[in-house]
This record gives C-alpha cells, sequence and structure tokens, in this order.
C-alpha cells in the first residue's frame, strides 16, 4: 500500500531475543497462514462475551434479581476489566510471548463464558465474567503489536480483517443469542454458554506459538536490527498525541459499551419485540463488518485521520436524536447510523499503530491508550443505569450519550495528526 502504510514497516519484538531459524519458504506460509486464522478467530472472541448478554441483559436480571443500577454495574465490568488486566499484557508477552498470552486469553474466554450463567448468584456470574474479560483484555492490547510485528508492511490491511471479525463476531452474538436461546429450550443460560465453543475454537490456532515464544513468520531485517538496538521504553505519558489517544479510545469505548449494554433494552421500551431488539442491536455491530476493512485502509493513506473521526462523530448525534425524538419509528435507521459511529474503534486501533514507529512504541502505546481508554469509560454504562433507573426513561441517559460525543470528535482530530510518540515522548 502507499502513503502511510508503507511508513510503518518497521517493527520490535516484544519477545525474549532469539535468533531467526532457518525456515523454508513453505514453513513460512505456513506459519503465516496459521497466525493469520489465530488472529481472525481470537477477534470474532472478543466481543460476544458483551453483547450476547446485551441481548438477553432483561432475562439476565430477571433470572438473577438485578436491580437497573446493579445492572449498569454489570455492564461497567468489561471496561474495567480491560483497563485492569490490559495494561499487564506488555509484560506479559515479554516474558512467555505474545502467542501463549493470546492463546491463554482464548482459554480464559472459554472457561469464563462456559462457568458464569451456572456459578451461582450475582457475584459468581460476576468473577466468571471477569475471567473471560480478562482473556479478551491482554488479546485487546496484543492484536496491533501482533500485526506491526509480524504484518509490518500492511498495517492497515491486516488492522481491518482483524477489525472485520472483530465485528462479525460482536453483530453475530447479538443477532443469534436471542433465538439461539428460544431454540435450546429458552434458557438464558444456555443462550449464553453456548459462545464458550468459539472460544475453545480459537486457542488451537496458537498453540504452536507457545511452544516457542518467537515462533512466527520471519521478520524482516528492519525488524531484527530495531530489535536488536533494544531501546529503552518511551514515557509515552509525555506525548500529547498518545494522551489525546488514549481519550479518543475511552470516550468511542464509552459509547460501545453504552450502546452494546443497553441499546436493545432501549428499543424494548420503546415497544420493539425482544427478537427485533436483537436484531436492530446486530444491525448496529454488523455495520463494522465492512467499514472495519475499508477505515483502516481509507486512514493509512490520510496523513491526517480527523476528517473520518468527524464523519463518524456527526452519524451518532444523528442516531441519538433519533434515539430520542422517535426510537420506535426510525428504529433501523438510528441502528444504521450508530453502527457507522461505533467505527471509531478500528480507526482507533488503527491510529495506534500509525502513531509510532516501532513494534516496542506500539505495544507501550497499546497498553497505554487501551487500559488508560477502558478506566475512562467505566463510569459511562454506570451512569446510564442509575440516570435510566431513576428518571424513569432514556431521556437523560441518550443527552448523556450525546454530550459525550463533542470532546470524542474534539481529541481524535488532535489523535489523528500525522505524530509518532517518539517524536514527542522524552525518554
Amino acid at each position: 500500500m502507499a502513503s502511510e502504510e508503507t511508513r510503518t514497516t518497521t517493527s520490535t519484538s516484544i519477545g525474549p531475543s532469539q535468533t531467526s531459524e532457518p525456515t523454508t519458504p513453505s514453513t513460512r506460509a505456513w506459519t503465516t497462514r496459521l497466525l493469520v486464522l489465530g488472529i481472525v478467530l481470537s477477534a470474532l472472541n472478543l466481543r460476544p462475551a458483551i453483547t450476547s448478554l446485551g441481548a438477553l441483559l432483561e432475562e439476565v436480571r430477571d433470572g438473577l434479581g438485578m436491580s437497573g443500577s446493579v445492572a449498569g454495574v454489570l455492564t461497567s465490568v468489561p471496561p474495567l476489566c480491560f483497563a485492569v488486566f490490559g495494561v499487564m499484557a506488555p509484560r506479559l508477552a515479554r516474558r512467555f510471548g505474545p502467542g501463549a498470552v493470546v492463546c491463554a486469553g482464548m482459554a480464559a474466554i472459554a472457561a469464563g463464558l462456559l462457568l458464569r450463567p451456572y456459578a451461582g448468584g450475582t457475584a459468581g456470574f460476576l468473577a466468571a465474567s471477569a475471567l473471560a474479560l480478562m482473556g479478551i483484555a491482554v488479546s485487546n492490547v496484543l492484536m496491533p503489536v501482533i500485526v506491526k510485528r509480524w504484518f509490518p508492511d500492511r498495517v492497515g490491511s491486516m488492522t481491518g480483517l482483524y477489525s472485520m471479525a472483530l465485528a462479525l463476531g460482536t453483530a453475530s452474538a447479538a443477532a443469534v443469542t436471542v433465538p439461539m436461546s428460544e431454540t435450546l429450550g429458552g434458557s438464558w443460560q444456555t443462550g449464553l454458554a453456548v459462545w464458550a465453543g468459539l472460544a475453545a475454537a480459537a486457542v488451537l490456532p496458537w498453540i504452536p506459538f507457545v511452544r516457542r515464544p518467537g515462533a512466527g513468520p520471519a521478520e524482516p531485517p528492519a525488524a531484527r536490527r530495531e530489535h536488536a538496538r533494544e531501546e529503552p521504553p518511551l514515557r509515552v505519558t509525555r506525548s500529547r498525541t498518545a494522551r489525546a489517544l488514549a481519550v479518543f479510545f475511552g470516550l468511542q469505548a464509552t459509547a460501545a459499551y453504552i450502546t452494546m449494554g443497553w441499546m436493545a433494552q432501549i428499543f424494548r421500551d420503546a415497544g420493539v419485540p425482544a427478537s427485533t431488539a436483537g436484531l436492530l442491536l446486530a444491525v448496529t455491530m454488523v455495520m463494522g463488518v465492512p467499514l472495519a476493512f475499508v477505515i483502516p485502509r481509507v486512514a493509512t493513506r490520510l496523513p491526517h485521520q480527523g476528517p473520518i473521526v468527524v464523519a463518524l462523530g456527526v452519524c451518532g448525534l444523528a442516531g441519538y436524536a433519533g434515539l430520542y425524538f422517535a426510537p420506535a419509528a426510525g428504529a433501523w435507521a438510528w441502528a444504521l447510523l450508530l453502527g457507522v459511529s461505533n467505527c471509531a474503534f478500528p480507526l482507533a486501533l488503527t491510529m495506534v499503530g500509525m502513531r509510532a514507529r516501532t513494534g516496542a512504541g506500539v505495544a507501550q502505546l497499546s497498553a497505554f491508550a487501551q487500559s488508560t481508554g477502558y478506566l475512562l469509560s467505566i463510569p459511562g454504562p454506570l451512569l446510564v443505569g442509575v440516570l435510566y433507573q431513576h428518571s424513569g426513561g432514556w431521556g437523560l441517559p441518550i443527552a448523556l450519550m450525546t454530550a459525550l460525543m463533542i470532546p470524542q470528535m474534539l481529541v481524535g482530530v488532535i489523535a489523528g495528526r500525522n505524530r509518532t510518540v517518539e517524536d514527542e515522548a522524552v525518554r
């Protein structure tokens, strides 16, 4: 690709320093294909734990005896876990290798999803959810690192591929969880637990990369030279771009988790049947499938990603206005607009890969931006639950969502400038 994507061609391994083993072209092709399969399957598992719960939130609340405020806490657990556990990912990857950490993450997702419907009570449900979300958290952080390290000349296209798979998994869980629960006997426990099978399948492609932390397609010479230098860590907190990207990540995550956790309920309260509300949530999520592939490729060709940020923000504002004035009458249009707006997530991931020159820089920036961002996003879903319960309607929650979109657009424009954290951070 031209332009920016060709300027992000150096990377740094974040695993132990190793001499590349001689590999034949067929071996390199096989490991590359296996790695791509692992990335796609892992991405498919990064959101079903959340959107499957959103589709069945009312049934889970009734089954566990949750109030609206407690349900708000439940919808805030994902960003909390992403913030707490995501910051550990680079350190774990340096010790065990990124492939091994992602493999363990997929196993944690499978175990958590299998256990949580049957853990008994709200506390057990939250604990098992946290286990699954821990696996999601480390994988979230390491996906941009793996792409930068092993596909340094295809950052935009590979980011688009796993973003598209992530959106597909998100949408599928939202769309089929309710009808699948009805098919399997009407039990919400079964409807949630079935997603553990997809996570278990995602463990398999990573097993060969567990044996050798450095295993993977051969790194290009420029990447090996960067790795050999072993530059000291960046002080990313001193970079204005890194700080803006972290806030942008946090605000788009706030909007995404409010949407995933509450949008189906908004439609149900407006008189839309439960199955249709699940489909509307799926439409919102499925918009990310084509756009998550297109947006990163377009973003890497532009010197400044600000125009994309603004366009996505305007779609979000229009969608929120529709939810406020005519939630049922224009439900499909609002679902489409909010789906476009939620594509700020693949854009943020792409900017993580573009705002650092090396793989080590991407690892630090990814951990900082995602952990800080998810930490900032924790109050949003909780506030929505509290406002919903105490106001008795969706006017105040929608006003909150609308107000948060403005600063998201502003910091996104700053994060989209053609800068790198290496240029701004003082070592």
